[in-house]
């Protein structure tokens, strides 16, 4: 099976320049996916639903860590990309340093940016630069009941 590529911005951003020059509309979605579960499976379906070249900014280990605390991730920035670019509805995968995915939007300029439905569409941080670059929220994917942080609480028990 052939794994969708992980690419560094600069790469990513000629592979969606060329996508979008052959007629294809690019979808953005993002997100740390450590510890995958069902609901980032159908956050993604659900983005690639939308029709065109799915791409998922993964954040860095170190944005997770700023965002999740200390102990996380679980699992390193690059193995989270190579488990994201091994599923189908994947087209291309990069990692993002930065503390928002907004420069991602401005470089890649999608045509969706995909969230899930934690968020609505006025509700989503980035929807200003979104819809500035010709872009449309979408929200995607089944109702929030799932969570790498609740996994964790269940299978690591804190102590006291």
């Amino acid at each position: 099976m052939m794994s969708a590529p992980i690419l560094p911005l600069a790469e990513l951003t000629d592979l969606v320049n060329d996508v979008r020059a052959a007629g294809s509309r690019i979808i953005l979605a993002n997100g740390c996916f450590d510890l995958i579960h069902v609901g980032h499976i159908r956050y993604l379906a659900g983005a690639k639903a939308l029709g065109g070249f799915l791409v998922v900014g993964i954040n860095s280990d170190s944005q997770v860590r700023t965002l999740k605390g200390e102990g996380r991730p679980f699992i390193s920035e690059n193995e989270r990309a190579e488990i994201i670019a091994s599923l189908r509805m994947v087209d291309a995968v990069t990692i993002f340093d930065e503390t928002t995915v907004e420069n991602l939007i401005r470089t890649l300029r999608p045509d969706f940016h995909a969230k899930g439905t934690d968020y609505t569409t006025e509700t989503v941080p980035e929807r200003e630069i979104v819809r500035s670059v010709g872009g449309e929220v979408a929200i995607v994917g089944d109702p929030k009941d799932h969570s790498s942080t609740d996994l964790i609480g269940i299978v690591i028990k804190p102590r006291s």
